[in-house]
């Protein structure tokens, strides 16, 4: 696993998202429950940024069409034979770091 740093735990807002990148890839990390978790961020869909979707609970609505994905695990609640990649996250101090 190679983790890189992403982001500082504070710039994660609880119950929201953020998009950053890892290694050429644009993510969504989001906190729920003070837990970071982080997928793709291009929704399967259309391209929409996950991101800047609603997220209510652990599940994120894409803001272009409303498809939902689980933000644990990647699962697309609206066709649950799709799914988003996940990422591996840990918090060392102040620095969030992703396995991309």
């Amino acid at each position: 696993m190679t983790f890189v740093r992403v982001a500082d735990i504070n710039d994660v807002a609880e119950g929201s998202g953020k998009i950053v990148e890892a290694n050429g890839k644009a993510i969504a990390l989001f906190k729920v429950g003070g837990n970071i978790h982080a997928i793709d961020n291009t929704c399967l869909h259309r391209g929409g940024p996950l991101g800047d979707g609603f997220l209510d609970g652990n599940a994120v609505t894409c803001p272009l069409h409303g498809w939902r994905f689980d933000v644990t695990n990647g699962q697309c609640l609206t066709i649950p034979t799709m799914k988003v990649q996940s990422y591996a996250v840990k918090v060392e101090g102040n620095d969030v770091l992703v396995d991309a």
